[in-house]
């Protein structure tokens, strides 16, 4: 009995430290990346805000889609635009807007209200490219806002 359970826990630390081995290097390539694609962009996302957890980056890519988070004149292995990311992070975090946010929810209203909400900060433009900086920077602020109930 003794041995099973030592081999359960010896197999539950393999898997944890594998997990987070597996997530440094996501972190550590995303870092390194100068323009994410929608699918890489969706499963980091949908997956630090818990709206869906996959490994592969063409479901969760799909997921957005079929959710209306993404446009379907994207495509997965496209070039992420910061106005169309910052529409994904609103939706899949439930993040509230304001006024014109509320009545069209598209990506131009979108990347106002998370500029106003001081997610997106510094020198940005709606259609700019994605870096791996700066989708890590902008998740964790919308990740920070969630956990702090605003």
């Amino acid at each position: 009995m003794r041995k099973i359970i030592l081999l359960l826990l010896l197999c539950f630390g393999i898997v944890t430290f594998l997990c987070a081995q597996s997530t440094a290097d996501e972190i550590e390539m995303l870092l390194n990346t100068n323009a994410v694609t929608y699918a890489q962009a969706a499963r980091f996302i949908l997956e630090a805000s818990e709206a869906r957890v996959t490994a592969d980056p063409n479901q969760a890519f799909q997921y957005a889609v079929e959710q209306k988070w993404l446009s379907r004149s994207v495509s997965a292995d496209g070039t992420a635009r910061l106005d169309r990311i910052a529409l994904l992070i609103m939706r899949s975090f439930g993040i509230k807007g304001g006024y014109f946010y509320s009545v069209f929810k598209n990506p131009h209203y979108a990347y106002h209200e998370l500029v106003y909400q001081k997610i997106i900060q510094g020198r940005t433009d709606p259609s700019m490219a994605v870096s791996g900086d700066i989708l890590l920077f902008v998740t964790g602020k919308a990740l920070a806002q969630k956990e702090q109930g605003n």
